[in-house]
């Protein structure tokens, strides 16, 4: 097959984003046979890729068999007490939906600014958020206790004529998130378009080449289908951006619109949101840090983008600060006495520890990116990524069970403490989540080769010799 050359992308009608303008450039990149080369070589399995794909699978065997045991002996073994029913489940249900948020969030925000950074970490971004929609999918099954009746969990006529109660928060739930990962996958797929066709040209196993037309619709690069793909990647963007500013929103109301103390609440949708994005941003530098490591990718994950990306970090970790101290100055300004007792309880009570880590993690430790140093200092990048998933986690924790644990009535005040089977089935979130991502990683390129070309220096004339597309 011929080979196809990059398309320009200075002809008229829909253009895409004219991303070397923005202030990217990759001048350790020569021309485009070396993105080619160098991108489609991440596919080729490593040994530390299958040590962490089995790392990966062992956890999720452990997930597996914890639920197995809960399913057995009934779902008192996760540690449940009244009048904490709502435990480490929806506490790792509502942690994966912000993850899975800020992906296409950070995606789609990105593309509408035109911002150069987003280039080399928005396909990691897009497929986290699928990976992590579909772990998040998994906890409202384990949390009803009888997963073989997971259908109940979406409204549909039945011969029981029993509805759900549309006017439940949890009913919104299934609406946005089922429309939210759709749209994501669309999303994903759309850019990974060109990306597809660019695999299938330089395949030689018959039958895996057969595949990859299939799935790249028969793209040829020519500049109609760039038209129509600008067009597309613009809708799609456009669209997701207020679907996920509502999807998580919605997320919060299942909290908000209960009258729990520390719940009842207006800051939840903004408050959501941003923790979203912040605690994205943490995945994605947990993930793309790595990946820049071990395929020797420093040339397309520059310290620039390092850079902007901590910033963005930064930005997201001072409002969902500013959110933490509203709603302390609330309850203290409110005169509400149950109020003010559950968050002096959160902070200096029974659940100390958890709101400590909470705002060290969150609100003190991002404080360091304030240093440009650090800001371009990828160790301490992934280092303080780890901080931030972990305080993201207890984020929720300290929403949730305190709470539960302390509302109006003193005499229902209680504790709770997760079992083994709490943690084992948490392990196993994150194994199939990293399961999935590796899996990935194996199959398609994990930075977007197309874009990629966009911001390369143009330093051949001659675009045979450049290679790909």
């Amino acid at each position: 097959m011929a080979t196809l050359s990059q398309p320009d992308f200075n002809t008229d009608g829909p253009k895409r984003p004219n991303i070397a303008k923005a202030g990217l450039q990759l001048p350790a990149v020569k021309d485009y046979a070396q993105v080619d080369r160098e991108i489609i070589g991440t596919l080729k399995p490593t040994k530390a890729w299958f040590i962490l794909l089995m790392t990966a699978m062992s956890c999720l065997a452990i997930g597996a068999l914890s639920w197995t045991y809960q399913i057995h002996e009934g779902l008192g073994v996760a540690g449940y007490s009244p009048p904490v029913m709502w435990g480490v489940y929806i506490i790792t249900f509502v942690f994966w939906i912000g993850i899975g948020h800020a992906g296409t969030l950070i995606s789609a925000i990105l593309y509408l600014f035109r911002a150069g950074f987003r280039t080399t970490i928005y396909r990691c971004a897009e497929a986290m958020t699928v990976f992590a929609v579909m772990t998040a999918g998994l906890f409202p099954i384990i949390h009803i206790g009888r997963p073989w009746k997971f259908f109940w969990l979406i409204p549909y006529p039945n011969w029981r004529l029993l509805w759900p109660n549309f006017k439940s928060p949890l009913v919104w739930d299934v609406f946005a998130i089922s429309t939210y990962l759709t749209i994501s996958v669309t999303f994903l797929f759309i850019g990974l378009l060109p990306d597809i066709a660019t695999l299938r040209d330089v395949e030689k196993n018959p039958i895996k080449k057969q595949m990859l037309s299939l799935l790249s619709f028969g793209w040829r690069n020519s500049e109609n289908e760039w038209r129509h793909f600008a067009r597309a990647y613009l809708f799609l963007a456009a669209f997701s951006t207020p679907l996920v500013l509502s999807v998580h929103s919605v997320v919060s109301f299942d909290f908000s619109m209960a009258l729990v103390p520390g719940w009842h609440t207006t800051i939840f949708a903004p408050y959501f949101v941003a923790g979203a994005i912040f605690s994205g941003m943490g995945m994605v530098y947990t993930i793309i840090i790595p990946i820049r490591k071990w395929f020797k990718l420093e040339h397309y994950v520059t310290l620039n983008v390092m850079d902007a990306g901590a910033k963005l970090t930064l930005f997201t970790s001072m409002v969902v600060g500013c959110a933490y101290l509203v709603e302390f100055f609330i309850a203290w300004y409110g005169g509400v006495k149950v109020e003010q007792e559950y968050f002096y309880n959160r902070v200096f009570g029974q659940w100390w520890y958890a709101a400590w880590i909470m705002l060290t993690c969150n609100m003190i430790l991002p404080l360091s990116l304030f240093s440009q140093k650090l800001r371009r200092n990828p160790a301490w990048l992934f280092i303080l990524s780890i901080f931030i998933n972990i305080g993201m986690w207890f984020e929720r924790f300290v929403i949730i069970v305190p709470g539960l644990s302390h509302e109006f009535e003193p005499w229902q005040w209680a504790g709770y403490r997760p079992t083994w089977v709490d943690f084992g089935i948490l392990l196993g979130s994150f194994g199939w989540f990293f399961m999935w991502f590796l899996l990935f990683v194996r199959q398609l390129p994990v930075l977007a080769i197309s874009e990629i070309k966009e911001i390369v220096p143009p330093r051949m004339k001659n675009p045979a010799a450049q290679g790909g597309h």
